[in-house]
């Protein structure tokens, strides 16, 4: 867990992680740059309000928010339950029902640090034949992706992939300051020689994936939902991967189903 550090501290490397001045921050949240200035020195405790409307035009996730909030002294706002939680119920049949609506096509959905959360029953496409050890329980779809134990050496152009997914966990990283997704990060580029980075456009909706499945190559692109949730950190950080079949035979074999 990481050591608590002053709110002004905080805020300042959110702000220079946005590469905002304080002049900037202050003319976007209509606050003093004095006031800005007197935050991150801590000469003044911004009450629970002005932490939030700060964080809010810093773009801060709400799992964040809420370390500002302790390290100024207030208590977290922001509820994190899992999502098998009962007062999530009808938030996880949502998710489900865009998973089963997606079949016979695969569809997974993630946190914000790639560990899975549900999967609909095409995404055995990926995890069948996998290292056991990685199946284990928090499931992360981006170790399991680039693992040698994983489902890797099945990807026939897992050079383009990785050349896609490991720069945009390095700004992921870059955007949160997630040590956990930092961690990652190191762990995922030992797995192998990184390729140039493939352009945000157009593949970051259209991110191409041949695999090998059964002695068949399917070809897939990816696409990545997000639900924004004002109040809970759970429903933020969930994203829903859909695959979509790149050419008529993948979506034949998928429609006939898996032998």
């Amino acid at each position: 867990m990481r050591q608590d550090r002053p709110v002004g501290e905080l805020l300042r490397e959110w702000r220079h992680r946005r590469k905002l001045s304080q002049l900037d921050l202050a003319i976007q949240a209509d606050v003093s740059a004095r006031h800005v200035s007197f935050v991150e020195t801590g000469r003044t405790i911004p009450s629970r309000s002005m932490v939030i409307h700060l964080a809010e035009h810093l773009g801060v996730p709400l799992r964040e928010r809420n370390r500002l909030l302790v390290a100024a002294g207030h208590a977290p706002v922001y509820r994190e339950r899992p999502l098998a939680d009962p007062d999530l119920a009808a938030a996880r049949e949502a998710v489900e029902q865009v998973l089963r609506g997606h079949e016979p096509f695969p569809a997974l959905a993630v946190d914000s640090r790639w560990n899975l959360l549900l999967a609909n029953a095409a995404a055995e496409v990926f995890l069948d034949g996998v290292d056991a050890a990685l199946l284990e329980p928090p499931v992360n779809m981006m170790r399991l992706g680039l693992h040698p134990g994983g489902f890797a050496p099945r990807v026939r152009n897992l050079a383009q992939v990785r050349g896609f997914l490991v720069p945009r966990l390095a700004r992921q990283v870059a955007r949160t300051g997630d040590p956990e997704l930092s961690a990652l990060l190191e762990e995922v580029r030992q797995y192998g020689e990184e390729a140039g980075p493939v352009a945000d456009a157009p593949t970051d909706i259209a991110l191409p994936i041949r695999i090998e499945h059964r002695g068949r190559e399917l070809c897939f692109f990816s696409t990545i939902t997000t639900f924004g949730a004002a109040f809970d950190v759970t429903l933020e950080e969930i994203a829903v991967e859909a695959y979509f079949p790149a050419d008529e035979q993948t979506a034949r074999h998928l429609r006939k189903g898996v032998q």
